[in-house]
């Protein structure tokens, strides 16, 4: 997996009852499902974890179901992420901030950015994740995955092994523009137009989670995939997410392009999981300019051109050859970052945060500084 979080699980979940733990957020990012890269970016976790936070707190004002319980305040012996397990362990659920529950002590974001700083660790409960065989593609499954053996095992207690997408916008080289035509979308136009178009009614779609390589699904597959989730629920759940942070974007300057969620299943009810709204998670722009992971991706297609191709072969063989582990037939090592760029994307990161949450969480330049310095990167 290409998370860089960790959790912390304090009560492991169970077959019937949920657990209990935190999301760990590190420095380290990762492009084209590479996983962990050469550099940190300094203070990345924490504007992930400040800028989710403030997003589960207004989709719970809204009265959408997450698995949002607070944040633990910085303090100088706060545990580090070497202390915690792989995210792919667990997921979260639901559960409401309440003071009689045990182990890490929960707040609300304000509360722990006026008590100690921008925070690195959100407080979850846990859910189930079973493991997801790779049987190897044949005719009754393409995928290879065998998704029958996941929901077996998970009941009704577990993650969706969905990433459910939504698009306001489609830039150009999107994917989409390759998977569907412009009426598709109720745009009345033959041929893509050459610059990024937005659209009137959001795009939502399907895309697996687990898998080695991310695939876009169909419908009928998406279900299949789902379970016991309805996958109209699921598109409803992300439909309601996208309208509070597009809202939220707009009320601070910020265009928000796009975005993900991940849902968990129990005991019939949908809620969403994971992280809501980040600069990781999702496409945001301020004045034309992306605000978001989408620099530092991009800046990689420019500089380290052979490397991202080599990515691109390698996905291509592991799916000629039917097998998941395409990092091992990838010939190409990711460069370190100058450090010029490290220090202007750790920048944008909180300078991006300061301005989404509308309170200075981080020792930053103004978002109009911070958006020049990453113009010509």
């Amino acid at each position: 997996m290409t998370s860089v979080k960790a959790f912390r699980v304090e009560r492991p979940a169970t077959a019937d009852e949920l657990g209990r733990g935190a999301f760990v957020f590190t420095d380290d990012y990762s492009v084209f499902d590479w996983g962990r890269m050469p550099d940190e970016i300094p203070d990345k976790g924490a504007s992930l974890c400040t800028m989710g936070a403030f997003n589960f707190e207004l989709l719970e004002a809204e009265g959408i179901p997450t698995h949002y319980l607070g944040v633990v305040a910085e303090s100088d012996d706060a545990p580090s992420a070497d202390d915690a397990t792989a995210a792919s362990d667990a997921a979260p659920v639901s559960g409401a901030l309440d003071a009689s529950d045990e182990a890490s002590d929960a707040v609300w974001l304000d509360d722990a950015l006026d008590t100690g700083g921008a925070p690195r660790e959100m407080v979850i409960e846990l859910t189930q994740v079973p493991d997801l065989p790779f049987e190897g593609a044949d005719a009754a499954d393409p995928s290879g995955y065998d998704y029958e053996s996941y929901h077996d095992e998970a009941g009704e207690n577990y993650l969706v092994p969905l990433e459910i997408v939504f698009r306001n916008r489609v830039p150009v080289g999107s994917s989409l523009r390759k998977r569907t035509d412009p009426a598709d979308h109720g745009l009345d136009v033959e041929t893509w137009p050459d610059e990024a178009v937005d659209l009137d009614d959001p795009v939502v779609e399907f895309s697996t989670k687990y898998e080695e390589q991310d695939r876009y699904l169909s419908h009928d597959e998406a279900d299949r995939i789902a379970g016991r989730a309805d996958v109209d629920a699921l598109a409803s759940v992300a439909r309601d997410v996208n309208r509070v942070v597009t809202e939220r974007a707009e009320d601070v300057g910020f265009v928000h392009e796009d975005g993900k969620i991940e849902c968990l299943y129990y005991e019939g009810q949908i809620r969403v999981a994971d992280v809501v709204g980040t600069f990781d998670e999702n496409r945001f722009s301020y004045d034309g300019q992306q605000v978001s992971k989408e620099v530092i991706r991009q800046y990689h297609k420019r500089t380290q051109p052979e490397w991202v191709e080599a990515v691109s072969a390698a996905k291509t063989e592991a799916d000629e050859q039917g097998v998941a582990d395409w990092k091992s037939l990838c010939e190409r090592e990711p460069e370190p970052l100058d450090p010029s760029v490290v220090a202007a994307a750790r920048d944008l990161y909180c300078a991006g945060t300061n301005a989404y949450v509308g309170r200075d969480a981080f020792e930053a330049p103004g978002i109009d500084a911070a958006v020049e310095a990453v113009r010509d990167l």
